[in-house]
């Protein structure tokens, strides 16, 4: 199982925070400057761009991913984990606390992680080289397998819920982890800090312990950790870094990153939209919810027979909660009812508050029979089944559907994928309510619980029944339309259901059926009509970093800005020249496996091929960078003197396994340390890594040891930048060497896009190729004014970077130009702005580039770097550009 693209982006985003918290050693310092970077500043007058960081937890970095149900939480947390131990500055790492709200999300999340088949644990052990344990809190409490040396030699995740560690300080009596455990008194001279032991506990209890491994804490669901209660919880834990994962983050989380909704829409990982209808009886909802699971379950039999994708369809009966008198017995009795229809037995099950029924199953599985079950909201939280399309609510008829806390639970799509049938794509609410309206508030709430809008449901109502002329009379006598309506949710007119559990049927003879029922016949034309306007939305809609930022964040919606009509005649046939290279492949397809040629854009990595890091020398000066790197703000927060010590406990407790193995072995160690910290270096290989560093660290003393594992970060950094400008190096003389024997060359590749979206737009300029263009510097603006005012422009663009507009592919990333003109003899030119105060090696290396490129394009196409006043040789500054400008 491999992280879909959005998954992956939440964690290039949590690496790039990690990698500013490396630089500014502040977590708030990271945060403010790692948004500022990417939005701009926070507005406070209009509440626009990111909220600044909210300490949270005092001493420890506290950080939020916004995911959507249905998102992959579980599976993103798994690898964050990853990114934690690498990236963060800390050692040890190993000890995670993984906190839920819920029991039955308590034994899902750990079943999950514990179970060596699961794609959770198969990652994790594929992360963590197979060096992985998982504990509940009995386990912990026994110290089963828990103990000072699996510590530091393993990934620990402590898998709790919120019950076992949200208690009043009078109340923590009650609670064992807070008790003396001799079963952890191998933890006292070792491991625990006797500094950090809580008031009132003994120093083996168990939060003691744990608060002495300074844990990572992932907390799932973290919109249920708000209270003051909860806060003091993670406070309690002493945590190192705090990682909320919820689809609806509260006013203070720092959220680093954010899944789009609409992301979840194109990977097909939910079923949308809500397809919502209202009924006039309940009997009616009962009736249209059993039709609509048969004729669905039929056409997954279908599908099946093409996919070999099983899918049982599930209804989700809803009865209404919290009515006077009433007690669990309401929920059998409706099972009853169900049964009275001839429904087996074993096809419906109860999960309620006090019963669970579904203990146990399986609902995924062939053999299970399941396909009712009668809940209120116990299902709120961590149930995973994607099999239910269905949510019927039994609520009385004057009651407005309160289906907000539930709706989340339909939503999953059965294998991530798209279904031939377009009915098995979408999810079903099916009510009965003289409230609509509320229904549909409720509705929407739901959905924004989970992270989706109010376009992502369709809503219908069944029309109102022609009535006799008895029926009017006995209305207009006594005005009373409910009179005869049954009120309570766990009674119903069975008779008037009509349904037979027991009848073969087929798609084909369904079809007649549907033609009686007019509400399922209803309910599936306009599945299947809304279902398709969904999709061409959602195709003909982009999404990217910016459009989720000005959503989320600048309370906007992402506005498209087209190319001006009068330019489309030029754009239609102008693709711009990048680099290209050739290169030799081998193709088991092409008869006697013979060599061809294939072109491919020139990047780094094409250029890396043939690099030995081996071969290179492994000079680093590691005093030199440690006096800028290695300081500690004791002003940022009170906790950080304390998080340095019991990093250093834990340190030592590493250092002394180290060094306790053979040289040989004390080496491979620490090498492997440090790889693991310096990130994806690819195209070099992990085994080349170790061996290199290796090769540093061949002569090292126990001291030196210390100072690495004390350090690692230090050494992590020099030897990253060693090895990035050994590689650089290397692409850069390959880069020129090719260049120059014609093996690089240009070739047409970029169109300018229909539509164009950013953050911010500039003011409007006469000539620009767009309706508007991006937010540009007063440099940048004086300056382009001043050649949109030549006669012989025809039209200018700001460039987009970031991958969405145009760059000059190098041997060391993409050169994004700040402007491309066009002039009326057809000519392309690029131009660079720069203040006076970037002369320096990059600006001149992405000069020659420029030049370069514009080289190998032919007499067409022009590159000019721009700096503001200042004379620099090869380039022009904003007066000297206009004149040669005017003569292109």
């Amino acid at each position: 199982m491999e992280l879909k693209p959005y998954q992956q982006d939440v964690i290039k985003d949590l690496e790039s925070y990690l990698s500013y918290l490396q630089e500014y050693n502040s977590p708030a310092k990271a945060f403010n400057n790692y948004w500022k970077d990417k939005i701009g500043e926070y507005n406070p007058l209009t509440d626009k761009g990111m909220r600044p960081y909210k300490d949270n937890i005092p001493g420890a970095v506290h950080i939020a991913v916004k995911v959507p149900t249905a998102g992959g939480k579980t599976f993103i947390a798994c690898n964050a984990l990853y990114t934690i131990n690498k990236y963060f500055n800390k050692v040890n790492a190993n000890t995670v606390v993984w906190l839920v709200p819920w029991s039955n999300l308590l034994q899902q999340t750990y079943d999950n992680l514990s179970n060596p088949y699961h794609p959770y644990r198969e990652k994790l052990n594929s992360l963590f080289g197979h060096k992985v344990e998982v504990y509940q809190k009995e386990q912990l409490l026994q110290g089963a397998n828990f103990n000072p040396t699996s510590v530091t030699e393993q990934l620990n995740i402590l898998v709790l819920n919120f019950s076992s560690l949200r208690v009043d300080k009078a109340k923590k009596d009650d609670r064992k982890i807070y008790q003396e455990n001799g079963a952890l008194e191998s933890f006292r001279e070792t491991v625990l800090d006797k500094d950090l032991v809580m008031e009132g506990t003994d120093e083996t209890a168990l939060i003691n312990i744990i608060r002495s491994l300074n844990p990572v804490v992932v907390v799932d669901e973290s919109h249920n950790a708000e209270s003051e209660l909860s806060v003091e919880m993670l406070q309690n834990l002493n945590p190192s870094l705090v990682l909320d994962l919820t689809a609806t983050p509260k006013k203070n989380s720092n959220i680093v990153s954010f899944v789009s909704a609409l992301k979840l829409k194109k990977e097909n990982m939910v079923k949308l939209p809500v397809v919502v209808y209202n009924h006039h009886k309940k009997e009616e909802v009962i009736n249209s919810a059993l039709h609509l699971q048969r004729q669905l379950e039929l056409h997954a039999k279908e599908e099946e027979k093409i996919t070999g994708k099983y899918i049982r369809p599930i209804i989700l009966f809803q009865a209404q909660s919290n009515i006077k008198g009433k007690n669990n017995t309401t929920f059998q009795k409706i099972k009853e009812q169900l049964i009275k229809l001839k429904i087996p037995e074993e096809q419906i099950k109860i999960k309620v508050s006090g019963l669970d029924e579904l203990k146990g199953e399986n609902l995924m599985a062939r053999d299970c029979q399941v396909r009712y079950i009668i809940t209120v909201n116990a299902l709120k939280e961590g149930w995973d089944c994607p099999n239910a399309y269905i949510l019927a609510s039994l609520a009385d008829k004057s009651s407005a559907v309160d289906v907000e806390q539930i709706l989340g639970r339909v939503l999953r799509q059965p294998y991530v994928t798209k279904h031939v049938n377009t009915l098995l794509n979408m999810s079903y609410v099916l009510t009965a309510s003289a409230r609509f309206r509320e229904t549909l508030d409720n509705i929407v709430k739901g959905l924004q619980e989970a992270g989706f809008s109010k376009d992502d449901y369709y809503a219908a109502e069944q029309p109102e029944p022609v009535l006799t002329p008895d029926e009017i009379l006995q209305e207009d006598l006594f005005g009373d339309k409910t009179v005869n309506e049954v009120k309570s949710d766990d009674e119903f007119n069975v008779d008037v259901i009509e349904f037979d559990p027991e009848e073969n049927t087929t798609l084909e003879s369904y079809s007649h059926v549907n033609m009686e029922n007019n509400a399922v016949k209803e309910i599936t034309e306009k599945a299947v009509s809304e279902g398709k306007v969904f999709e061409e939305k959602i195709n003909s809609t982009e999404v990217d970093s910016e459009t989720v930022y000005l959503t989320e964040l600048m309370g906007k919606s992402p506005k498209g800005y087209s190319i001006e009509n009068k330019y489309k005649h030029i754009t239609d046939s102008l693709v711009l020249p990048q680099f290209f290279i050739k290169e030799e492949g081998s193709y088991e397809s092409v008869l006697f496996e013979e060599l061809v040629d294939y072109e491919v854009p020139v990047s780094r990595n094409t250029l890396l091929k043939g690099f030995n890091l081996l071969k290179y020398d492994v000079d680093i000066n590691f005093a030199e960078i440690s006096a800028d790197i290695y300081r500690v703000d004791y002003d940022e927060s009170k906790g950080s003197a304390t998080a340095s010590k019991v990093t250093q406990r834990t340190k030592a407790i590493l250092v002394d396994t180290i060094l306790s193995k053979p040289k040989d072995k004390q080496i491979k160690e620490v090498s492997s340390l440090i790889v693991n910290k310096l990130g994806d270096m690819t195209p070099i290989t992990q085994q080349d890594l170790i061996k290199y560093v290796s090769r540093v660290f061949d002569t090292l003393t126990n001291e030196q040891i210390r100072d690495i594992v004390d350090n690692d970060f230090i050494y992590v950094k020099a030897i990253r930048d060693k090895i990035n400008s050994l590689a650089k190096e290397y692409a850069k003389e390959q880069f020129y060497k090719f260049l120059d024997a014609n093996k690089i060359y240009v070739k047409e590749n970029f169109k300018f896009s229909e539509t164009i979206s950013f953050l911010k737009e500039s003011t409007p300029i006469a000539k620009s190729l767009y309706e508007r263009e991006a937010d540009m510097n007063n440099f940048e603006q004086d300056m382009i004014m001043d050649i949109a005012a030549l006669d012989n422009i025809e039209f200018w663009h700001r460039n987009l970077s970031r991958g969405k507009g145009f760059a000059i592919n190098g041997f060391d990333g993409n050169h994004y130009p700040d402007f491309i003109l066009y002039t009326k003899k057809g000519s392309v030119i690029l131009i660079e702005t720069k203040g006076d105060d970037r002369d320096n090696d990059d600006s001149r290396q992405k000069n020659k580039l420029g030049k370069d490129w514009a080289t190998k394009a032919g007499d067409n196409y022009k590159y000019f770097m721009v700096f503001q006043t200042k004379i620099v040789n090869e380039c022009h500054n904003a007066k000297s550009v206009i004149e040669v400008l005017k003569l292109l």
